[in-house]
């Protein structure tokens, strides 16, 4: 299994958009991961920056983050602001589209107008389109998710446990066979480590996190397995540790407790040495 990983923006936009690609690259990065905004200056920018990076390396891909934000919160309106995201970051020719679909308290049926959509829109325009498992979303919780996978088989997921540890106030001990009925739909996975309180811990290299790295190791692996086993020969990953306030922060002066480069640095070297 050839097995490439990606840097988020997510907390890197004190630098432009050229300086952070060049950046990753250097520090051997194989993509980046984006919330683009295709009617701004800073997608362009982005756009060039990874022209100016293929000339070198041909194979730097990148993915790009849709989250709706519609005026009213229905399922019709979710609907159409995610489609027209859709249509934007689709003329972009991302690696994938990552979508944050849903709501945690719309119905069953609406959710699945939701996913139906993306699906349909997908199929039509040539584009793959992955779905986080993540608080707030259709995907929130592990038990709640299945109904939807048995409805729509064909789904692919970009795995986030942290969120489903945090939803339950648990590292899922209990819920190894809703696991194992969710890992074979995940195709890109976010490598943060979550714990039972929170979606990150505070620096995943500190000695009392490493029962739960090592779990979340574990799933990762699982999902490799899963994935090789279907006969998949690329699997990508993303470091997601974020930075503050989604980082733990020091009371008074909000002062982060670790560096959110060096985590995700540290989790792709990680990873690289574990899994196979």
């Amino acid at each position: 299994m050839d097995i490439k990983y990606s840097f988020t923006y997510w907390g890197s936009d004190h630098l432009s958009p050229t300086q952070f690609i060049q950046d990753i690259h250097a520090a051997g990065f194989d993509g980046a991961e984006l919330f683009l905004t295709p009617t701004d200056g800073t997608s362009k920018e982005f756009m060039v920056a990874i022209d100016a990076i293929r000339k070198e390396n041909p194979d730097f891909y990148f993915i790009t983050l849709q989250l709706p934000f519609p005026q009213q919160e229905t399922a019709a309106a979710h609907i159409q602001v995610m489609e027209e995201n859709y249509r934007k970051l689709a003329d972009l020719q991302p690696l994938f589209i990552n979508s944050h679909t849903g709501r945690d308290y719309f119905s069953f049926d609406d959710n699945c107008r939701i996913i139906d959509a993306a699906l349909n829109f997908s199929v039509k325009n040539g584009v793959r389109i992955l779905h986080e498992t993540h608080r707030g979303r259709f995907s929130f919780h592990t038990a709640t998710l299945l109904p939807y996978l048995k409805k729509f088989p064909e789904i692919e997921l970009v795995g986030d446990f942290s969120h489903f540890c945090t939803v339950s106030e648990s590292m899922l001990a209990d819920q190894k066979e809703i696991l194992q009925q969710i890992v074979p739909h995940v195709a890109h996975i976010h490598a943060r480590v979550g714990y039972e309180q929170g979606p990150q811990v505070n620096d995943p290299q500190a000695p009392e996190w490493q029962g739960h790295l090592q779990q979340f190791a574990s799933w990762w692996q699982q999902i490799i397995d899963a994935r090789k086993l279907g006969g998949q020969s690329l699997f990508t990953i993303t470091p997601e540790f974020g930075p503050a306030p989604y980082m733990p922060t020091a009371p008074y002066s909000r002062r982060a407790l670790s560096n959110q480069w060096d985590n995700n640095v540290f989790i792709r070297e990680y990873l690289r040495r574990l899994l196979r």
